[in-house]
Formats: C-alpha cells, sequence, structure tokens
C-alpha cells in the first residue's frame, strides 16, 4: 500500500513540475545582449532608448474600468477604477511604474496592485484613469514603454501623475 501511494504521489509530483514551466515563452538574449521573447514582436523586454537608459519593458497596454470596480486585487485591496493602478505579470505587488504612452508622449506613474494581464501580447492593465491620463479610452489599447521607479513595503502609497506634451483635460 505504501508504495503505491509512494509511486502516485512521484508520479504526481513529475506531472505538475512538467506543466509548471509549460506556458512560460523562452527568454533569449538578442545580438545586442537585450532580452526579448520569442514570438510576438508587440512584446519586447528591456530596450534601450536613444538617451542610453533602459526600459523595463515596451509593448502593449490595456486598462479596465468599471467591469471590475470593487473586486478584490491581488494586493487584497478593492479595485478602484478611478485610482492610478495597475495588474502586471510578475512585478512585485507595491512597485510604482511610469507608464509611457508612446504615440502622445504623455505618462502616468503607477502602482501595481494586481496580475494580469490575461490576454496574450500585453505586458500591462491599467485602471481607467491611468488610460484617461495616458489618452488611450477610446482605442483600448496602446503601445506603451515601463520604466520601474521603485518598490515601496507600503503598497497602497499614492499614484502620481506627469504629463509631457499635449495638456490633461
Amino acid at each position: 500500500m505504501q508504495r503505491r501511494l509512494a509511486h502516485g504521489l512521484a508520479v504526481m509530483l513529475l506531472v505538475v513540475s512538467i506543466g509548471a514551466g509549460g506556458g512560460r515563452k523562452p527568454i533569449r538574449l538578442g545580438s545586442d545582449g537585450t532580452r526579448s521573447t520569442q514570438g510576438k514582436r508587440d512584446v519586447e523586454s528591456v530596450q534601450n532608448d536613444s538617451t542610453g537608459s533602459r526600459a523595463f519593458q515596451v509593448g502593449a497596454a490595456s486598462w479596465y474600468g468599471e467591469q471590475y470596480d470593487g473586486e478584490t486585487t491581488a494586493s487584497g485591496e478593492p479595485f478602484d477604477m478611478y485610482d492610478l493602478t495597475a495588474a502586471h505579470a510578475s512585478l512585485p505587488l507595491g512597485t510604482f511604474v511610469r507608464v509611457t504612452n508612446l504615440s502622445n508622449g504623455r505618462i502616468v506613474i503607477v502602482r501595481v496592485n494586481d496580475r494580469g494581464p490575461f490576454v496574450s501580447g500585453r505586458i500591462i492593465d491599467v485602471s481607467y484613469d491611468a488610460a484617461r491620463v495616458l489618452d488611450f479610452l477610446k482605442k483600448g489599447m496602446q503601445r506603451v514603454r515601463l520604466d520601474v521607479e521603485e518598490y515601496r513595503d507600503n503598497p497602497r502609497g499614492v499614484g502620481q501623475t506627469e504629463t509631457v506634451g499635449a495638456p490633461t483635460r
């Protein structure tokens, strides 16, 4: 009996460990030493810009709002579509990220308080209000650059905004 139980547990552990890494895309180093994901071109990890600084990620952003307002986020706090927050797949909860809309130069600093996005090819989901500041509510998606600003032990810190270019409405 113990032998069967041990065998069953070993098989189950093997299946779980094989499945744990199955959905991840391999990370490759390009010829210039930057990391990039294999596959779709709309997600690019770590790029250099013209000033020589390094972006954490460049890719597609989307937003979420009323349909999730009040729902519990991964950080345990309720989602507020009017807070400057975001969902990111791997950054620690409480990390502040500068999000730059690459089509108009608008910038917002959001706090990561949730996990996502859960749609392939997107790197971040921002709250309704962050998308309003970035001016892509009507489009629904926008190509953005992410730069990690800081991590705070206080994950409920207040988000900040900064607009470059056209005045906010």
